[in-house]
């Protein structure tokens, strides 16, 4: 037997729901491993092949969508033919609910969403997808390692064209921030606090706020391309701007903050999206 490899072949950027964190933006990476014959050209799979076809499945299952343990107690699903609403609540994480096409969300039988439960589900799911010289698949799911502060956000981008616009899906990412040329650990860490496990949210998207059982509550709407989105969470897990949400803006938005506070100052924002991208922004253009 022959196996190949290709390591981060993709990264997946979604969100899931968690009975202690509420809603939770995820990155992880993607290495995969494909054990099997030699095919008349002397290979397992073509690289090409694996890197359009696998990158292409992968990320169907999961990218920049909201991932849900549909065998947690504390989660409820309801679904039409074109729409799912999908609710949780409990004592930890309060009441949540989202509203989105059935392509923005993927449903899977678990208790929770983790790496260990996810793993297995994804490889059955692109195995039966494979030639059949490939008679099995490893895949390896972790992770981005950081050094620093960094972030657990989901937002949705209505203007957005591509899957972007979905209401639910985030990033696990890194900030960096300096400081008159000088790198400050000091604030990375205070804006990863700031927006830990957090919804990052345009204004003109608020649809409705109230209170129940006792807890401020904020909903969100919009239609966009594929479809009419919305979503209620706790009021103090969201963070709002003026702005939309893309990676763009919110580091302006960043270096906007800083310049009021340090005005005398010259800040440089580089806040990331996920894994090696993201915008940099400088309060002393603004």
């Amino acid at each position: 037997m022959n196996t190949l490899f290709v390591k981060k072949l993709t990264s997946v950027d979604f969100s899931f729901l968690c009975p202690e964190r509420g809603l939770v933006g995820e990155t992880w990476l993607v290495d995969v491993f494909l054990h099997g014959k030699l095919n008349q050209e002397g290979m397992v799979f073509d690289f090409g092949h694996v890197k359009k076809q696998m990158k292409s499945l992968i990320d169907g299952f999961a990218d920049h969508k909201l991932l849900i343990p549909t065998a947690c107690p504390s989660v409820s699903c309801a679904a039409t033919d074109e729409n799912i609403t999908v609710t949780m609540q409990n004592d930890s994480c309060g009441y949540i609910s989202c509203t989105s096409p059935v392509q923005a969300v993927s449903l899977l039988n678990l208790k929770e969403i983790s790496l260990s439960a996810v793993t297995p589900l994804l490889k059955k799911y692109v195995k039966q997808y494979l030639p059949a010289n490939v008679t099995d698949v490893d895949l390896h799911l972790y992770p981005e390692a950081i050094e620093g502060s960094f972030y657990h956000y989901s937002h949705g981008l209505k203007k957005h064209k591509g899957d972007c616009q979905r209401i639910a899906h985030g990033h696990r990412s890194k900030i960096e921030i300096f400081v008159d040329g000088e790198r400050s650990a000091e604030a990375e860490n205070n804006w990863a606090n700031l927006w830990k496990d957090i919804y990052l949210a345009s204004q003109e998207d608020i649809s409705d706020q109230f209170t129940r059982e006792d807890m401020q509550y904020t909903s969100f709407s919009y239609i966009a391309i594929q479809g009419e989105f919305s979503i209620t969470l706790p009021s103090h897990k969201c963070y709002m701007i003026e702005t939309d949400t893309t990676v763009e803006l919110l580091s302006e938005h960043v270096a906007k903050v800083f310049k009021k506070q340090y005005p005398e100052k010259s800040v440089r924002i580089m806040l990331y999206e996920g894994v090696d991208k993201g915008a940099v922004s400088y309060s002393n253009n603004l």
